[in-house]
């Protein structure tokens, strides 16, 4: 008897993403390879190849499922663009990997069908936020605003995830409050 891992998997394709995540979250999203992948998840190391093609197939799964789970987060949060922006931070450190996967998209293929999806879903929540905070504005000054607003959170979350706000305490939502509060002054 040998000690190969099983390969009877019920999801064989769950079980890489997951191994991809969990990879991601560990080492960063481009650090690991398909192989590392198979051995984490039990699978061949053919398997990873054969449901996603490359490493490139991989992270485009990735991201189509981070997007989605990030407009789904966003869209909990309602259409308060104070709370989307403190959903957007806890989305960020909540799904490092994914965050670190969609917003990176010369890992994955950008313009795949369901990472369009997603990513146009997302954008759509965030577009609605911003434009509640300005109902009315001309369109450029419309997407000023929403560059502004993207530009505070993911600044925050990046800085935040990166280590460069020490000092601010351990809950990043908490320590977020007070910049996003900036969206509405002025």
């Amino acid at each position: 008897m040998t000690d190969q891992p099983s390969y009877h998997h019920g999801n064989l394709r769950r079980a890489v993403l997951d191994a991809a995540v969990e990879a991601i979250a560990e080492q960063g999203p481009a650090t690991w390879s398909l192989r590392e992948l198979a051995r984490r998840a039990g699978v061949s190391h053919a398997a990873p190849a054969h449901h996603f093609g490359d490493k490139a197939g991989l992270l485009t799964a990735v991201a189509a499922e981070g997007y989605a789970r990030f407009a789904d987060a966003l869209e909990a949060a309602g259409d308060d663009l104070y709370e989307l922006g403190l959903a957007y931070v806890r989305f960020a450190v909540g799904h490092r990997a994914y965050f670190e996967v969609i917003f990176t998209p010369a890992l994955y293929r950008a313009d795949d069908p369901e990472v369009s999806a997603a990513r146009d879903r997302a954008d759509r929540i965030l577009a609605a936020g911003v434009r509640d905070l300005a109902p009315g504005a001309d369109p450029e000054g419309a997407r000023t605003r929403g560059l502004a607003a993207w530009s505070i959170v993911h600044g925050f979350a990046h800085l935040w995830l990166s280590g460069a706000l020490s000092g601010l305490g351990d809950d990043p939502v908490e320590a977020a409050r007070p910049v996003i509060r900036l969206l509405f002054e002025g």
